[in-house]
C-alpha cells in the first residue's frame, strides 16, 4: 500500500509564488506516488484577527486555486478543516497530552503574537494561537500520517506531532504512527522589496507575487525588485540579483539562466535584461493556472459541491480514528 501523506494550507488570501513552489507544486508531483490527503485549514486562520466574509470566500477560492495547480479530487482528497469536526475533538484529547512548556517554545506563537501585541489597537493574542499547534497535530495523525511534507522551518512543529504521538501511546497504548517529514527540494525564495526576508504577504504588496495576479502586475512588481543594496564586491552575486535568478530557475527558464550567469560573470549583465527574462518566464509559468482558476470558477457551486464531497471522504478516515480514539482514551461511543 502506499505511504499517506497529510499536508495543510491556511486560506488567508491569495496563494504567491512562494507557497506554489514551497509547497503546493510537491503536493501535485507526489499525487501519484503517495496515497495523499490535502487540507485547507480554515480553523488555524481564525487564530489571527479575521472577517467571516472573507474567510468564507478565502476558502471556496483556494479549493479552486489548488485545483487549477493540479490537485486531483481521483487521486487525492482534498478537505475543509471545519467541515471534519473529528479534528477538533481529537486536538482536545491531544490538549490533555501535549505539554504547556512545549506550546510555550513554539517560535510561530512568539513572532506571531509579537505581531499582534504591537500592531492593531484591540487585538489580543488568543488562547487559539498558543494552542493551535496541538490541532495541527490532530490535522496529521487523525489520518495516521506516515509522511509530512516540510520546510525547514516547519520541523519544530512536526517534531511536537511526534513527540504527542509518543506520549499518547505510552499512556493509552501504541496507535499513532511518527509521521516522518518528507524534504523536498524548495527554492528559496525572497522578498522581491526586501531580499534579506523571506517572501510573505504579511510584509505588504510589493514583498510578493501572487500566482494569478495579472500580467501588468507581474511585470511592475519584477521591475522594481531590489537588485544592489549597499557594498559591492566584485564578482559577489547580490541578494536580490540571487533571488532574481532563483525566480528565474524555479518557473523554468533554465535556458536562459547560463547565459545570463555567464554575463554577470563577465560583469556584462543588465538588471533590465534579467528582470525581463524573470518576469516573462513568471507570466508563461502563471497563465495556466490563471485560465484553469477562470474556467474553474465559472461554476463557484461545482468547487462548493467537490469541497463537501472530499470532506465525506476524510470524514469517513477520521470517524474510524476517532471511534478507536474513544475506545482507547475511555470515552463513550456516540450511537
Amino acid at each position: 500500500m502506499k505511504k499517506r501523506v497529510v499536508s495543510c494550507i491556511q486560506p488567508t488570501g491569495e496563494m504567491h509564488l512562494g507557497n506554489y513552489f514551497g509547497a503546493i507544486k510537491n503536493w501535485v508531483n507526489i499525487q501519484e506516488q503517495y496515497d495523499c490527503v490535502y487540507g485547507i485549514v480554515d480553523l488555524h486562520a481564525m487564530t489571527m484577527p479575521y472577517d467571516p466574509k472573507a474567510l468564507k470566500e478565502n476558502t471556496i477560492r483556494m479549493a479552486a486555486e489548488l485545483l487549477a495547480c493540479g490537485i486531483d479530487p481521483d487521486k487525492s482528497i482534498l478537505f475543509t478543516q471545519s467541515l471534519v469536526p473529528q479534528h477538533t475533538e481529537l486536538a482536545w484529547i491531544f490538549n490533555c497530552v501535549a505539554s504547556y512548556g512545549e506550546l510555550s517554545r513554539m517560535t510561530q506563537f512568539k513572532d506571531k503574537s509579537e505581531q499582534l501585541e504591537t500592531g492593531t489597537k484591540g487585538h489580543f493574542v488568543s488562547a487559539g494561537l498558543f494552542t493551535y499547534p496541538v490541532l495541527q497535530a490532530a490535522d496529521v495523525l487523525i489520518y495516521k500520517a506516515e509522511l509530512v511534507p516540510v520546510g525547514k522551518d516547519q520541523e519544530q512543529h512536526l517534531e511536537l506531532t511526534r513527540n504527542i504521538a509518543v506520549r499518547f501511546n505510552n499512556q493509552f497504548g501504541e496507535y499513532f504512527p511518527e509521521p516522518q517529514p518528507l524534504f523536498t527540494e524548495i527554492p528559496k525564495l525572497m522578498s522581491l522589496a526586501d531580499p534579506t526576508k523571506k517572501m510573505s504577504k504579511s510584509l505588504g504588496e510589493k514583498h510578493f507575487i501572487g500566482l494569478f495576479e495579472t500580467e501588468e502586475n507581474v511585470r511592475k512588481k519584477v521591475r522594481s525588485a531590489v537588485t544592489d543594496t549597499g557594498e559591492q564586491f566584485d564578482g559577489i552575486m547580490s541578494a536580490g540579483v540571487e533571488n532574481l535568478f532563483n525566480l528565474l530557475k524555479a518557473s523554468g527558464g533554465d535556458e536562459v539562466v547560463t547565459s545570463l550567469i555567464n554575463d554577470f560573470n563577465n560583469g556584462i549583465l543588465k538588471y533590465s535584461v534579467l528582470k525581463e527574462a524573470v518576469a516573462d518566464s513568471l507570466i508563461l509559468l502563471t497563465k495556466r493556472f490563471i485560465d484553469r482558476k477562470n474556467e474553474i470558477m465559472k461554476d463557484k457551486g461545482a468547487v462548493e459541491r467537490i469541497i463537501q464531497e472530499m470532506s465525506a471522504k476524510a470524514r469517513d478516515i477520521t470517524s474510524q480514528t476517532i471511534r478507536e480514539v474513544r475506545d482507547l482514551t475511555g470515552l463513550p461511543q456516540i450511537r
